[in-house]
């Protein structure tokens, strides 16, 4: 059952990736996040490559896990941190998880690490967005579509400066997708990231259900918010950028729902949990039974 969800997923991806072109190849933009966000959209990637789709990635000089692939064509930027630098932001924001802390304490520490960790990420936008050569390589090109990790919002401006739809590759920002999207979640029902809440809670727990839902919003501003900046710098108009992730054609979730607790998705948000799982493959004949 589980091999079946899996080449089941597999194959809406990839069906969703043939719509860009009728009969041929298309040309995809990948524009990614480092990490395991990576590990995951590359395996993507690399099957569309087969499937006859020509790829190219963007991202910055220093990084942990992009590398030269047969797969696609890389084009990297220059950022003004050092490998150093990179590797001690993610190495606070990986440890801080682990750290055995009272609550609130815990609470304080990721916002600390991802503020941190998010800093980077933004410098690394902001370069790519204000790199001319290859920003005017982007421009003169022609691509169907733009493939990207909407974690981080540079794919998202890039997709509406160059006029391309785009299709989101995401495992998750609490509750970003439902947020920006406007779709209906009941804080009564839907518990939200880091409550430790339950589908089943208690008048207590569902205010502190509510509690949380009141900070993502401000959470999304305040990660965000020079992202707003560039983008109106780049687009050369005021933007909402809540409203340019609403342009996102389709939203791939890497969610499984048989692990997710039930709550209402839009129409062009597709699950496809397990997509990065092997195949199970059958146990020989030859092993002795287990007693």
């Amino acid at each position: 059952m589980d091999s079946f969800f899996s080449r089941l997923n597999a194959c809406t991806v990839c069906f969703l990736f043939a719509l860009v072109t009728i009969g041929e190849g298309g040309r995809l933009l990948v524009i990614p996040q480092d990490g395991s966000h990576w590990l995951s959209m590359r395996a993507v990637v690399e099957k569309l490559n087969e499937r006859g789709h020509e790829i190219v990635v963007v991202a910055p000089e220093v990084n942990f896990h992009y590398k030269e692939s047969k797969y696609y064509t890389m084009m990297t930027h220059a950022v003004p941190y050092t490998s150093d630098d990179f590797a001690e932001r993610f190495r606070l924001f990986s440890n801080q998880p682990f750290e055995e802390v009272p609550f609130l304490t815990m609470c304080i520490g990721a916002y600390k690490a991802m503020t941190y960790l998010l800093e980077m990420f933004f410098m690394n936008c902001e370069s790519l967005l204000r790199n001319r050569d290859i920003m005017r390589s982007l421009e003169e090109s022609t691509f169907d579509a733009i493939f990207t990790d909407p974690a981080l919002p540079c794919g998202v401006i890039l997709a509406e400066h160059l006029s391309v739809p785009s299709v989101y590759f995401f495992r998750g920002f609490p509750r970003l997708e439902n947020a920006i999207t406007k779709c209906p979640d009941p804080v009564s029902y839907v518990p939200r990231s880091y409550s430790r809440n339950t589908d089943h809670m208690t008048f207590i727990q569902r205010l502190s259900n509510l509690f949380f839902s009141f900070l993502e919003t401000p959470l999304f501003k305040i990660f965000y918010n020079g992202y707003q900046e560039i983008a109106s710098e780049l687009l050369k108009r005021e933007v909402h950028l809540p409203t340019l992730y609403r342009n996102g054609s389709v939203w791939l979730l890497r969610y499984d729902f048989v692990f997710e607790y039930p709550r209402p998705v839009m129409s062009n948000m597709v699950f496809i949990g397990g997509i990065n799982c092997e195949e199970g493959k059958r146990l020989s004949q030859f092993l002795p039974e287990i007693q």
